[in-house]
């Protein structure tokens, strides 16, 4: 069987079994719509907030990312594996215990103010949506190549995938369905890695192959990396920062606060019957999350090596990595090169006209390289690797069987669907429970409540799959300017809402808007108004990065710190929250569960 004819089949196989999924598990009221009835069990949950959680940034743009950062790609393992614990140790429980399934609607009753809830849903419909769009490049990318259709109509088509099994299925249907995307993407993400890790160093497990000596020789595999990408001008893969020491540590406490305050994630915690069960789905979750990121770091060096091999022959029978001969004949490519040119994600120039396929840093500071490259007639890099393909091309670079190239398909697919449908449901909470319910018609029917949630979910797909079309950046860049302004609205007022009982809306309010403000002035003014092509504005911040070299991505750790500063200035000049309210935040800190998911009916 060829490969494209596998592919069909492993994705439509998938496909079958999240649709069949979403239909037997169809939401009929409003309970199982918003909170799949709290009756989901603690290691399914635990399942489901895996597959929530590992997205299309986690599946298809992590490894790529610390592939072409290295050693500061770490960031984002230690970000979101860190917030991931935040918040189910911290935060999780007490929301669980507090009743309300959805964050606007604590920030609402905490704060004992509609206006606070209604702040609240302004700042989770920007965080979400950002974050689909990520997703949403995720799935261009991954049909783009193995449904040999463009990245446009790749989006398209996985917008009406994840509007079968969301809007019809709600919570319930999605939950049922993540557990079986968490069980295809897992094994799409680490049966490759295992092939890869036995073909490079014998060593079954990859966690202990990155640290392996390569097959045959006495150096490790990540000394290997070093001395290759080094001498081609690269920055040393084992020690490369992103960008300042600074940024890197703004850039990670970003991703961990931000990710504490992710709304889709906090819903999961009211799918179980208990505070107890939360707890334990917690825990079970960051199992399931710690197989894939602890693969991650030697997916991410084993596909770099090999994308150098395949492209320059010295870097597996040694010599001069600038001799003529060593790089490879672009007439001869091998055919997965040729397979991803045809998405755009892969780009060849034969800059020298020599026929040959020169990878390496033409913009490098090493001028032990620069001199080679000159010597040697290399006019400039002719090789540009889209980041997001790492992971999808890996199996092809390494020329495993057509099932495992099959396999990682569908997972790819699989976990960008699989957080896109989180993040709608959050959405559409936010709209129909929060706003409609909660605010403008309080006394609409559950009927109509539900109908509204669907069609809240609807116009979410269209706007994010719009908005797909032309992403800000890579996949797992756009989830961190998601994660940034969850960092700066969300989080605090979480925070604050649980741990200080002073703490009341006025204060509350204005911090979420400075720190929503701050952080979107910050990232519009590179990334264009609301990520629109053509409308930055850097000239008016002094250009880019010109906060102590602190990037876009990295600011929602800035817009933290702005909304704590706001918040409690202005909560010093204004009254203190109502008894009933200080006596209920004291209560919800009492280390006893609450079974009951208040308003989820």
């Amino acid at each position: 069987m060829d490969l494209q004819t596998t592919i069909y089949i492993m994705v439509g196989l998938s496909f079958a079994l999240y649709i069949g999924i979403a239909v037997w598990a169809r939401a009929g009221t409003t309970s199982e719509f918003y909170s799949a009835g709290g009756s989901v069990h603690p290691v399914l949950n635990g399942m489901a907030t895996g597959a929530d959680w590992m997205s299309a940034a986690s599946f298809i743009s992590m490894a790529g990312l610390i592939a072409n950062m290295g050693y500061g790609g770490g960031l984002f393992l230690m970000g979101w594996t860190g917030g991931y614990v935040l918040l189910a140790m911290l935060l999780a429980p007490y929301l669980r215990k507090f009743g309300k399934f959805t964050v606007p609607q604590f920030i609402g009753d905490r704060f004992y103010s509609k206006g606070a809830s209604m702040i609240a849903v302004i700042c989770l419909l920007t965080a979400s949506l950002t974050y689909i769009i990520g997703q949403m490049t995720g799935v261009g990318v991954a049909f783009s190549r193995f449904l040999g259709v463009s990245s446009d109509v790749g989006i398209y088509v996985g917008m009406g995938i994840v509007f079968l099994y969301a809007v019809f299925g709600g919570m319930k249907g999605i939950t049922y369905t993540q557990v079986a995307q968490y069980i295809v993407l897992i094994l799409a993400y680490t049966i490759p890695a295992i092939f890869i890790s036995l073909q490079l160093t014998g060593n079954f497990l990859p966690q202990l192959g990155l640290g392996g000596t390569l097959t045959g020789t006495d150096m490790s595999l990540l000394a290997k990396l070093d001395g290759v990408v080094t001498d081609l001008g690269f920055g040393k893969y084992t020690t490369t920062t992103a960008g300042s020491t600074l940024n890197m540590f703004v850039y990670t406490m970003s991703l961990m606060i931000g990710t504490a305050g992710l709304p889709h994630v906090i819903m999961r915690f009211f799918t179980v019957p208990t505070v107890k069960d939360a707890r334990s789905s917690a825990g079970w979750a960051l199992v399931f999350i710690a197989i894939l990121y602890t693969t991650a770091p030697a997916v991410a060096a084993m596909a770099k090596l090999n994308l150098h091999s395949t492209v320059n022959t010295a870097v597996v029978k040694g010599g001069d990595l600038y001799a003529p001969e060593a790089s490879i004949q672009a007439e001869t490519r091998p055919d997965w090169m040729k397979r991803w040119e045809k998405t755009g994600l892969l780009k060849f120039e034969d800059k020298n006209g020599d026929g040959r396929i020169q990878y390496y840093n033409d913009a490098t500071k090493n001028e032990a390289a620069k001199a080679k490259a000159t010597a040697a007639g290399w006019k400039g890099n002719e090789l540009t690797v889209n980041a997001d393909i790492i992971v999808l091309a890996n199996p092809e670079i390494a020329l495993l069987p057509n099932w495992v190239i099959g396999l990682v398909a569908a997972g790819g697919l699989a976990a960008a669907l699989s957080t896109a449908a989180g993040l709608l449901m959050a959405i559409s909470a936010a709209v129909s429970h929060d706003l409609i319910k909660n605010i403008f018609v309080p006394d609409i029917s559950e009927k109509g409540e539900l109908l509204a949630g669907k069609i809240a979910m609807a116009v979410a797909i269209v706007i994010s799959g719009w908005l797909g079309l032309n992403p800000p950046g890579f996949a797992a860049g756009t989830v961190a300017l998601a994660f940034g302004i969850a960092a700066s609205s969300l989080f605090p007022a979480i925070m604050m809402g649980i741990f200080s009982k002073k703490m009341n809306k006025e204060g509350a309010m204005a911090g979420m808007l400075a720190g929503l403000f701050v952080t979107l002035f910050y990232v519009f003014a590179h990334k264009g108004i609301f990520f629109i092509k053509g409308t930055d504005f850097l000239p008016l911040i002094g250009g880019a990065n010109p906060f102590f070299g602190i990037t876009p991505e990295a600011f929602g750790a800035i817009g933290a710190l702005v909304n704590f500063a706001v918040a409690f200035a202005v909560d010093k000049v204004t009254p203190e929250p109502p008894e009933h309210i200080q006596h209920m935040v004291e209560s919800v800190r009492v280390p006893r569960g609450s079974k009951l998911v208040d308003g989820a009916h």
